[in-house]
């Protein structure tokens, strides 16, 4: 992958994906506008697709970091864009630069970081962690 590689994940605000929705209970109150969670989510799915050229059968890319500022609102039913910009690897970590857009602008930008595993063993990883962990 080239430096300077994009891609870009276009998304209608749905109810789910409001920051009320990830109240855990009534006393946790947030507003009727994209989650942070949600925005940090577009950023990793623009990322993962600009990857997707690269992966082996039996390979997916995971998110290793992430830092962001999202800085504005964006209510239900507006469509926004993700962007991944791919800025090199970091040995074998790949490096992006992720902003996310609605029609007035910019709302969100930060920097995340991927890395390419195999399936079976990052599966099988976190059922072995998870046996250790009942011991």
């Amino acid at each position: 992958m080239e430096t300077g590689a994009q891609k870009v994940c276009v998304y209608v605000v749905q109810e789910k994906d409001l920051a009320s929705q990830v109240a855990l209970s009534p006393e946790d109150d947030f507003p009727e506008v994209l989650a942070t969670s949600r925005v940090i989510a577009l950023m990793e799915i623009s990322a993962a697709r600009l990857m997707k050229p690269l992966l082996q059968t039996g390979q997916l890319s995971v998110g290793v970091s992430v830092e962001i500022k999202h800085f504005a609102p964006t209510p239900v039913a507006e469509e926004v864009k993700a962007v991944a910009t791919f800025l090199g690897l970091d040995g074998k970590i790949f490096q992006f630069e992720v902003e996310v857009f609605d029609r007035a602008g910019k709302v969100a930008s930060g920097r995340h970081t991927r890395a390419i595993v195999e399936t079976t063993r990052l599966e099988e990883g976190a059922r072995s962690r998870m046996a250790k962990a009942d011991k």
